[in-house]
């Protein structure tokens, strides 16, 4: 089955009365329109019903109710692919974009500069001031009642863990109609894959190597979690993580700083669009700003010590990508960065962030992140925390209150400055203007969406498929046959249909059940005898439903065992020091060895797991991550061979807990692994290498890749640093197998001699392709100074680039062979 790529979504709108009745007089806060009536600024947000319109001939949509359909035209406005041709229609894309938001801009900063000039101090700190609605992402208690006060006296800028088009406008009435200029509250929630409809985790998209992926589940996710009153989502996770015991690498796009990049500029553009005004669209936030996924130990908010190089070379990258992406926030990370917690870092916060990448939209705290100063050792109490992160550059406080409880006296004492107090309120209201909300600031309630679509759950269940990473298959286990009279399925996570959701899942996942694997085996396979034992729990060691788990699988022809995580497993504050599969699930796995019947082995997790016990046994694996609401059927998808497997790991799969942090961007040493001499770097009681290595997937059909030509041999090292210069990399790859299929082309380079030690793989561009059986493509990239340069430890953001030769290496995983040489001069 040939799948057809995800595209861009486009809105547009049909007018339809709104017979509302609020009928207060008030002049515009940002005076625009003096003596207008409150029905006239409102009512916009209620005369209009969303439509989609999707490109080359797709149908169109018409009901509010309804998510978009995405289309079905090739994925060539994603930015995975270097091609020639798609640069140049990006760049003129972009660059149309960008005079036009010039121009809307001077216009946005003409009234927010107006508005500002009639604020009291007391309303500008009210404007950098987040409460919680509901204490459901962070300890305490919800501030319901604080913030109905808050916001009827205009001290209140932003409420998040809100959620329903009646509580939010019923909340917003008190700040638009209570509150002395009226300015409208932006309502944030954590919306990460999915809303109603949930998409697999974020790092199982990493595994599609497909930025339309991830575009299409910011574009149901925005368009659902809108019509619920949401303006603001707290995502794209933006985090390089390297640390697979870290819980919250389920919510990032795995270990490298490309495609970490890539995807996460993809899931901006997702949420926001061109213009995130428009209805079902939201603004997004990149988090956690910086070095979050590099916490010692792969414990949950621990420290982070981290060179300005790979500050800049690692962590930094996906940052800039959303910066350059347009995304309106970003939020401060609970860590230190070599020593200096992160929200009372000017370096990172002011220095990289505003002076060098020019962000001009607003930083968030994280939860209690401002006051958590205070532990850190930083700061002596809540006036210390509030005037050290000020100043450092966060505008707007979630959940702790030290900027609005010490902020006039600090004002007044001169420890925060008037300009930056006044800097961090135009950039909130900036983004508040751009979301449209002083025009539409209440949500329609009867449009709201009550629950997933056959469209959207045909995107969840694609994209699951799509997600989906083959590491094993011996003597072509799969796929399973149709025709095969009995199966069984086993394992904890067999009949689940509600760990399936993973981690951070929206509110879809307590009122959808996930399609389980039990059910999607079944539907693939109708005449089939399906059995069900559960052999185990997920955790736990009671081995008392063995003999039955064996039983069922020596009486079937072949068996699907289902095993992994609970949901709470992974995420925030869900650090493991094991990550082994939990309980007794790999004895059950051997039990349904011994039975001696084919069979495979499906793990559905929100991390990478060592995975050497599974292997040993198993003669197939299917890695399915947490693969959301249509995962059964995903997967089943999968193992009869309806989706050929294409993903590819976005992360190492280490061999043992002992061998973390594995990553394939390492450096060499200088004593690199040799199997005959002791004197190297390896572990004397393990296999040297990952069990699976970055970029490992196989298929159902079989690929080659040849032909690796650069367009030039050799170029100027200034000219590439100073003039732009870049190399054009082509490559062709063919399908040599009997059936269509994916290939993920994936790009290396290797700078072999530097002033600095240089990881020995770098990705520098991939692009998944389908092809028939037998059919071949041509796949090109460009090499340009950010790919072939890298950063010195000095704080102010050297970029080097050297001469000397590099090694280009072209296929279908990490440790492909395919090579040449570029020599920078």
């Amino acid at each position: 089955m040939r799948f057809q790529q995800f595209g861009p979504a486009s809105f547009s709108s049909l007018d339809r009365p709104w017979s509302g009745g609020l009928t207060s007089l008030r002049q515009d806060p940002c005076g625009q329109s003096s003596g207008t009536s409150k029905e006239t600024r409102v009512a916009g947000i209620f005369s209009r019903r969303s439509v989609f319109r999707a490109s080359a001939g797709a149908a169109v949509l018409a009901s509010a109710s309804s998510l978009p359909a995405l289309s079905a035209t090739p994925a060539a406005a994603a930015p995975a692919s270097r091609s020639a041709a798609h640069g140049t229609a990006t760049r003129a894309a972009r660059r149309a974009t960008a005079a036009k938001r010039k121009r809307v801009d001077a216009k946005t900063e003409r009234r927010v500069r107006k508005l500002l000039e009639r604020m009291t101090v007391e309303e500008k700190f009210g404007q950098l001031q987040q409460l919680t609605w509901n204490p459901d992402t962070g300890p305490g208690e919800g501030q319901n009642e604080k913030a109905r006060e808050a916001a009827a006296e205009g001290r209140l800028g932003s409420v998040l863990n809100i959620t329903g088009a009646k509580e939010c406008n019923e909340l917003q009435r008190f700040a638009v109609e209570e509150s002395r200029l009226g300015i409208p509250l932006v309502f944030g929630l954590d919306v990460i894959h999915g809303f109603l409809t949930t998409f697999p985790v974020p790092l199982a998209q990493g595994a599609s190597f497909d930025p339309g992926v991830v575009t299409t589940d910011a574009e149901v996710s925005a368009r659902e979690a809108a019509s619920w009153g949401v303006h603001w989502t707290f995502a794209p996770m933006a985090d390089v993580s390297r640390e697979p015991r870290w819980g919250r690498v389920a919510e990032g796009s795995g270990e490298d700083p490309y495609l970490t990049a890539e995807l996460t500029a993809a899931k901006v553009r997702g949420y926001q669009g061109e213009d995130y005004s428009e209805e079902g669209r939201i603004a997004a936030c990149a988090k956690h700003f910086v070095g979050y996924g590099f916490p010692e130990g792969g414990r949950d908010y621990n420290t982070v010590d981290i060179s300005e190089r790979r500050l800049r070379d690692i962590a930094l990258p996906p940052f800039k990508a959303a910066v350059d992406a347009g995304v309106a926030t970003l939020m401060a990370s609970f860590n230190t960065v070599n020593g200096v917690p992160a929200h009372a870092n000017r370096h990172t916060l002011t220095g990289i962030l505003h002076e060098e990448f020019g962000f001009d939209g607003f930083v968030v705290g994280d939860y209690n992140g401002v006051q958590e100063l205070i532990p850190h050792g930083v700061a002596a109490d809540d006036a210390d925390a509030a005037a050290l992160a000020l100043g450092a550059g966060v505008d707007m406080e979630m959940v702790s209150t030290t900027y609005a409880d010490n902020g006039e006296e600090l004002l007044k004492s001169g420890r925060i400055e008037q300009q930056r107090l006044d800097d961090a309120v135009t950039r909130i209201l900036r983004i508040k203007v751009r979301l449209g909300l002083f025009e539409n600031p209440y949500t329609d309630e009867d449009g709201e969406i009550a629950e997933p679509t056959r469209a959207t759950r045909k995107h969840a269940r694609e994209t699951a498929a799509r997600c989906a990473v083959l590491l094993k298959n011996d003597d072509r286990t799969l796929p399973l046959s149709k025709d095969t009279s009995s199966i069984a399925v086993i394992g904890p996570l067999g009949d689940d249909t509600q760990e399936l959701h993973g981690t951070w899942a929206g509110p879809g996942a307590r009122k959808f059940p996930a399609v389980s694997v039990l059910e999607g085996v079944k539907k693939a396979a109708p005449d089939a005898k399906v059995t069900f034992a559960r052999g185990c729990d997920i955790t736990g060691s009671d081995t008392g439903g063995f003999k039955e788990a064996e039983a069922a699988a020596r009486a079937a022809d072949a068996a699907v065992v289902v095993v992994g995580e609970k949901a709470g497993h992974s995420g925030e504050a869900a650090s493991r020091s094991d990550i082994t599969l939990p309980g007794v699930q790999e004895e059950l796995i051997r039990r349904v060895a011994a039975a001696g019947k084919p069979f495979a082995v499906v793990v559905l997790a929100g991390r990478p797991l060592v995975l050497s016990g599974v292997a040993e046994h198993a003669p197939a694996i299917l890695e399915g991550w947490h693969p959301g609401l249509e995962g059964g059927n995903a997967v089943a998808d999968v193992l009869f061979g309806k989706v050929n497997p294409g993903g590819k790991l976005p992360a190492t799969f280490p061999r043992a807990v002992g061998a973390i942090a594995e990553y394939c961007a390492h450096e060499n040493t200088g004593r690199p692994y040799d199997a005959d001499n002791k004197y190297t770097s390896k572990y004397l009681d393990l296999e040297h290498g990952p069990l699976f290595p970055f970029g490992h997937g196989l298929s159902y059909t079989t690929f080659a890749c040849s032909q690796l030509r650069l367009s030039e041999k050799s170029v100027s090292a200034q000219a590439v640093r100073d003039g732009g210069a870049k190399v054009r990399v082509t490559v062709k790859v063919e399908n040599t197998g009997r059936r269509a299929g994916d290939e993920v082309v994936q790009l290396y380079i290797h700078d072999k001699v530097a002033s600095l030690a240089q990881p020995v793989r770098r990705l520098r561009g991939f692009e998944r392709v389908t092809l028939d059986a037998g059919e071949s493509r041509t796949v090109s990239f460009e090499l340009g100074a950010d790919d072939l340069g890298f950063h010195t430890n000095d704080p102010k953001g050297e970029l080097l680039v050297e001469p000397g030769e590099f090694g280009i290496y072209a296929g279908g995983s990490s440790e492909a062979e395919l090579n040449t040489t570029l020599t920078l001069t």
